[in-house]
């Protein structure tokens, strides 16, 4: 069976909708993992050279801005303001962006799963796109609907993924020391893997001086 590893070449990063106003709707996750898991999104884009679309509602939307800590992250990094539509491909400066990434893979993730999320993901799929949906970055109203719109899109042949497994198949290997630091400082937003980081890199060494 031939599977593409993703890759900067490949794959293209979508954030949709991670506005403050929606972090007290969704119960899914909770709000700080949504948070991490936008920020490890973006810094992966960012870190890796992979093409990024960052999209949001209307500009003064009452809903409320980006999350400060994503911006943080994003700097200038353009955004594409949409209207109403759940689609986001509706929006011709939304489709006009993904186009120009040039990828035939797409990593979605966001607000709301059932909302945005689900119906973007429908429409990547229409324009004959690949879409992994990063599932620990992406939230619903409740955990029932957030697993309905999800199992949907899964039976459809989108790929649940991680945020950290998906830099891990972009990193490939610790060997590759042009951008291991990138890796390593996405493991610092993992709680765990940050306790361990100094043992995970000592035997990194030892394992490439053996």
């Amino acid at each position: 069976m031939h599977i593409d590893r993703r890759s900067a070449d490949n794959t293209g990063i979508v954030l949709i909708d991670y506005v403050t106003g929606f972090a007290n709707v969704f119960t899914s996750q909770n709000v700080s993992e949504n948070i991490n898991g936008a920020v490890a999104l973006a810094k992966t884009a960012l870190g890796y050279e992979v093409p990024l679309v960052v999209t949001l509602g209307p500009e003064q939307d009452p809903r409320g801005p980006l999350y400060p800590e994503l911006s943080a992250v994003l700097g200038e990094h353009p955004l594409v303001h949409r209207g109403g539509s759940f689609d986001a491909f509706d929006h011709q400066g939304f489709e006009t962006a993904v186009a120009a990434m040039d990828r035939k893979h797409l990593v979605l993730a966001g607000l709301m799963t059932e909302g945005c999320i689900v119906h973007t993901a429908l429409g990547a799929l229409r324009r004959d796109y690949e879409v992994s949906l990063v599932i620990d970055a992406t939230a619903g109203e409740t955990p029932a609907i957030h697993d309905a719109a999800v199992t949907r899109l899964v039976q459809l042949g989108v790929t649940p993924t991680s945020w950290l497994s998906l830099a891990s198949e972009f990193q490939r290997t610790y060997d590759d020391e042009k951008s291991v630091g990138v890796y390593y400082d996405l493991l610092t937003l993992k709680p765990g893997m940050s306790k361990n980081l100094h043992a995970l890199q000592s035997a990194v060494a030892l394992g490439q001086a053996s």
